[in-house]
């Protein structure tokens, strides 16, 4: 059963346990314009990090961004993009590819390297994230194509810690690459949702507030309780029509709509997921002890039945 204590519960952390690194692809790049670094492979998130030049994001779907020493961008899949070093270069596209493994052959570091102006190279780590599961998919879905953080913020220290594991060849690399990204992340995130012109989703805000807060930790620590309004009111010290308003307010829905979303998302994950439990187990799980409520609950909010679900899963993996 999905449960934990309340201690360090939070919708950030649950959503961001969806979306850890494992096998990622690292690549160090030192370019020499012009160029431009095609990546095909359309991963759900890349990570690309400038450590000395500059050079601009270009993606399928939205304008370029550029990108400048010490700045890091994260890019939302699955289409592709480029990495250039002047909007509209002469350069040929070199697709990251064909020269790299893939995250499921367990990820590697590549070099390409034309250095002609010592002075006006650029230097570039690119890490592909993949992303398995359900749980990560509410916080991938509220990115923007193209994230980009400054310099100079609580992610500056991470990037030099990257820098110096890349540029090695020592045991347990990929372990340390893999988890230098998973903080990469959660800096880059943790700032370009805390930027006055950011566009957070509703959950970022709300888990702050002290009454609305607490509520949602009490969801994301006990899903499978059988929740009522008046019991997670009592349990956050207001009065029922006190937390349904101020829930409401700042999520954006009441607060049982968002925790049967949440229990869905946690079906969906362990439906998609290895392993036999039946539809009524997973029911179980996530609180249902009828698994026909459990399947009618699911279509409403999945727009499919569990079993559908389940077995286009296993097509897809």
């Amino acid at each position: 059963m999905y449960s934990s204590s309340l201690a360090g519960v939070d919708v950030f952390s649950d959503l961001i346990r969806g979306v850890r690194s494992h096998g990622s692809l690292f690549g160090s790049s030192t370019l020499s314009p012009p160029w431009s670094l095609h990546f095909v492979d359309g991963a759900p998130l890349t990570l690309c990090a400038v450590l000395t030049g500059a050079g601009w994001i270009v993606p399928e779907d939205g304008p370029p961004e550029p990108l400048r020493a010490g700045e890091s961008a994260i890019v939302r899949g699955p289409s592709t993009f480029t990495f250039v070093d002047e909007v509209g270069t002469s350069a040929e596209p070199i697709a990251c590819g064909e020269h790299c493994a893939t995250p499921e052959q367990g990820g590697t570091r590549h070099r390409l390297g034309w250095v002609d102006d010592p002075g006006g190279e650029t230097s570039l780590i690119v890490g592909a994230y993949p992303v398995r599961g359900e749980i990560g998919r509410p916080l991938l879905d509220a990115l923007p194509v193209v994230l980009r953080v400054d310099s100079g913020g609580a992610g500056d220290p991470v990037l030099e810690h990257l820098a110096a594991e890349v540029a090695i060849d020592a045991p347990g690399q990929q372990v340390v690459l893999d988890r230098l990204l998973d903080w990469l992340l959660v800096c880059s995130l943790r700032e370009w949702f805390d930027r006055p012109d950011g566009r957070p989703p509703a959950w970022w805000a709300a888990q702050r507030d002290p009454v609305v807060g607490d509520a949602l930790r009490l969801l994301h620590a006990e899903p499978a309780a059988p929740w009522t309004v008046g019991a997670l009111a009592g349990r956050t010290g207001v009065s029922r029509s006190t937390l349904a308003k101020r829930f409401a307010d700042l999520v954006g829905e009441p607060p049982l709509t968002y925790l049967t979303r949440w229990r869905m998302t946690l079906a969906a994950d362990l439906l998609a997921g290895p392993g036999s439990a039946t539809i009524s187990d997973i029911a179980r799980t996530v609180g249902y002890s009828d698994p026909f409520g459990f399947s009618a609950a699911f279509k409403r909010v999945r727009g499919v039945n569990p079993s559908d679900f389940r077995r286009a899963a296993l097509q897809r993996s």
